[in-house]
């Protein structure tokens, strides 16, 4: 959904960049012209997002553990960066027009141009915005805001131009106000993309949320640290288990512990377990899609699985649809065993 928003985005504004341009020159109208260019600056911000988040969703491999998703982070703060000179530039704007005030006129085909430029921008904006708290993508939160503050601009524009009849600084004081306001906004998304890029913790409501769901599993969690990395979340358990737990039942609970997790929580992608009672580590990856079925299971677990396989019944119970996997126990057919995560018989492998 992101990257078809950003697409939508980049085509708004090439349509948007190309009328103002067009109807400049056949009307002679040095505003609109200048209105067509700065639309072109959007037109390279929603690429940088695009291709922000293309990256980002590149699969996990042995280079990068942890994936490509500070990608976005990076595009969101280039972004916010250009809002930033954006808020600067309408100050300066102001300044300069506020030591040579003069009363402006438009004429209707500019009206009509820039009417239409406030609707789209502030349709896109809107969507962004939307789209980017749901998926907590600083990406289109930073481009959502550049697009609001091409409306706030454009309003400014237009009020003033009413304004001015009655008080000829009117429109340098809306510009100011117009400026702080970007630039306020740009601090707030540069203090979020400072965070993501110092992976800091998920929030509290995300721990308790992990806490929660182990609790319920009759799990009891030692030690919990979890990061933020652009839209998404990655965990470390530390969950400490009866000792007189089989390796077996061991490899089964942590298999449950993580398929109850990522499914209640939709943007977590990696959770590393650590059973402090039986000195096992387990690291779970959630592959793009696409690139596999199932989950990527790394570290010290596959060494223990293949260790419980030699002791115990060969082979594995395995579901068919997502992959999930768990050891054989004898006089336990598979086909009486059902899937945490689908719902489904297991197969015999």
């Amino acid at each position: 959904m992101k990257e078809k928003i950003a697409i939508v985005s980049i085509l708004a504004n090439v349509i948007l960049a190309g009328s103002k341009i067009f109807i400049g020159f056949i009307s002679h109208s040095a505003a609109i012209i200048a209105e067509g260019f700065h639309s072109l600056t959007d037109i390279f911000s929603s690429l940088i997002g695009y291709f922000g988040i293309r990256a980002s969703q590149k699969p996990v491999d042995e280079k990068h553990p942890y994936g490509y998703y500070k990608f976005e982070v990076m595009s969101g703060s280039i972004i916010t960066l250009i809002l930033l000179i954006t808020g600067i530039g309408v100050i300066y704007g102001a300044y300069q027009n506020f030591l040579s005030p003069e009363k402006t006129t438009i004429n209707w085909i500019a009206f009509s141009v820039m009417f239409l430029s406030i609707l789209i921008n502030f349709a896109t904006s809107k969507i962004k915005i939307h789209y980017g708290k749901k998926e907590n993508s600083l990406t289109l939160l930073s481009d959502g805001s550049h697009d609001k503050a091409d409306v706030l601009v454009s309003v400014a524009v237009l009020l003033g131009l009413f304004l001015t009849r009655y008080w000829i600084y009117a429109d340098s004081l809306l510009a100011v106000i117009i400026g702080l306001y970007i630039i306020k906004e740009s601090f707030s998304l540069g203090k979020e993309a400072v965070d993501s890029l110092l992976d800091v913790s998920a929030g509290q409501e995300i721990d308790e949320k992990i806490r929660l769901i182990a609790k319920e599993q009759n799990i009891k969690t030692d030690s919990l640290k979890t990061q933020k990395k652009g839209s998404v979340i990655t965990a470390n358990l530390e969950i400490k288990l009866a000792k007189d737990l089989t390796v077996e039942e061991v490899v089964d609970i942590s298999d449950k512990l993580k398929f109850k997790l990522t499914k209640e929580i939709d943007n977590l992608v990696y959770v590393a377990i650590q059973i402090k009672s039986h000195e096992i580590e387990a690291d779970f990856y959630k592959p793009i899609i696409g690139k596999g079925f199932g989950w990527q299971r790394k570290g010290k677990f596959k060494d223990v699985i293949t260790e419980a396989e030699g002791k115990g019944p060969e082979g594995f119970c395995v579901c068919s649809k997502c992959g999930y996997k768990i050891v054989h126990k004898k006089e336990t057919p598979c086909s009486k065993m059902d899937c945490p995560e689908c719902s489904i018989k297991l197969e015999r492998e």
